[in-house]
């Protein structure tokens, strides 16, 4: 059986270790440059593979195909297997062909990352043989292939539900839908909607779904579909059936029929509203995998939280750097605004997705007292708040944070929350968060 991997990074990758491992004969194809770590691996099991282009007879010739979930279902490539029928799959489903382990998969537009290290780390501090996968950590299928978990927590985006179909999570959770990717979805909200849905897909009544009480668009889903899972709400404040809620007394609870669990709001590692949620869902995933109360509360308050996410970076002529380069969409920079206390410098710009940014305006009057647009197309940016707030034109980053430089004040926040992709400047948001430290601390050293 031949087992085609397009896309060499890590999912493709260990998609091909795995692939190898279980019999399949793998031939691993990318159209761009495969990293040298993924071509010593693969050299090392002996894995045929290309860069730089698709052999298209040698990738039709194939039973299966494992995608890297960065391809879109509108590439040459996947048209032309579209149409001689392959399966194609992605490697967490590949991976879940060949493992027992119990699945918590998170997705959400905005804090899933957050709220998968969060839980990953309740898990392990309480002593779980337990593995990190999807979108961050290691790849699953190499996991899978090369080590033994009993859990796994998986990150999950959009791109790599599309091609799940047999998987079956044990615990999902979904943090909250706003628009985001728009433009590989054909700008249909519904069908990104969709996507997200799948993470659902397979569940039994034995299963638990966990999900934001208060989201229009996952209460609107829900009204469309039928959900085999036990369901647990989190919100705010407590509603009907609501399993995790803050009380009068400003303490968290965890309420499922299994176990009652308090632990005070200013216990908690993360500030903010967003993290409040990220909180309750990987408490009550924890809670569902019968983690002690001590441990969960204990993990919760010394959780170190993610870099590239309201990272503080240093303080500069009594005005504090925040890179939040993880904010790749308006509903993450609402969030990140949301919690700033002082007056905000704000710095956006990047690939715009089809963004609306009418979703964050009102805090932006509230809380911001400039706007740096940084980025080769700022255009659209510059002409929907000039009238609001000073707005900045930079297309570098040094001169983006110079002109935050010159609008802050001390006892003002610079916040780097950029509401775009990185594509335009960057290499991508890490190398974005990476080199804005970089600058803040050369700042710090004159």
């Amino acid at each position: 059986m031949k087992l085609v991997i397009l896309g060499a990074g890590e999912s493709g990758a260990g998609a091909a270790v795995l692939g190898k491992d279980k019999g399949w004969d793998v031939f691993v194809s990318d159209f761009g440059t495969i990293k040298q770590q993924y071509k010593d691996l693969l050299d090392a099991e002996g894995i045929a593979w290309e860069e730089g282009h698709h052999t298209l007879e040698k990738i039709l010739d194939a039973d299966a195909v494992v995608k890297s979930p960065g391809i879109p279902p509108t590439a040459p490539v996947m048209q032309e297997i579209a149409k001689k029928n392959i399966p194609v799959w992605s490697e967490i489903e590949f991976a879940g062909r060949y493992t027992d382990a119990k699945m918590v998969c998170i997705t959400g537009s905005n804090g899933k990352t957050t709220t998968t290290l969060l839980t990953y780390h309740i898990l392990k501090s309480a002593g779980v043989n337990v593995g990190l996968a999807g979108n961050v950590g290691k790849s699953m299928a190499l996991q899978v292939a090369r080590e033994h978990h009993d859990v796994y927590v998986i990150e999950l985006s959009s791109f790599q539900l599309e091609n799940m179909y047999d998987f079956r999570a044990n615990i999902a959770v979904i943090l909250n839908i706003t628009p985001d990717h728009l433009d590989r979805y054909e700008y249909k909200m519904e069908n990104y909607v969709k996507a997200k849905f799948r993470i659902l897909q397979n569940m039994t009544p034995r299963d638990a779904f966990i999900y934001w009480q208060d989201d229009p668009v996952i209460n609107a889903q829900l009204q469309r579909i039928t959900v085999e899972a036990q369901m647990l709400p989190f919100a705010e404040h407590k509603e009907e059936n609501t399993a995790a809620y803050v009380d009068a007394e400003n303490n968290l609870i965890i309420n499922t029929s299994e176990r009652h669990l308090s632990i005070p709001r200013a216990d908690l590692a993360l500030n903010g509203l967003h993290n409040l949620y990220n909180s309750m869902a990987a408490a009550l995933s924890s809670t569902l995998l019968n983690i002690k109360r001590d441990d969960i509360r204990h993990a919760l308050s010394d959780f170190e939280g993610v870099e590239h996410r309201l990272e503080a970076c240093g303080t500069v002529d009594g005005v504090n750097y925040i890179n939040d380069s993880k904010a790749t969409n308006v509903n993450s920079t609402w969030y990140a605004l949301e919690s700033m206390t002082a007056p905000t410098i704000l710095i956006l710009g990047g690939k715009d997705k089809g963004n609306d940014y009418s979703e964050i305006l009102p805090l932006v009057k509230e809380k911001v007292k400039g706007i740096v647009a940084m980025g080769l197309h700022n255009e659209k940016i510059i002409d929907f708040f000039k009238d609001v707030v000073p707005v900045a034109d930079t297309h570098t980053l040094a001169d983006g944070i110079e002109a935050a430089r010159q609008m802050a004040k001390p006892g003002y926040t610079v916040l780097l929350s950029p509401c775009c992709a990185s594509f335009d400047l960057f290499q991508n948001y890490e190398d974005r968060g990476t080199k804005f430290k970089a600058a803040v601390k050369e700042l710090m050293n004159h």
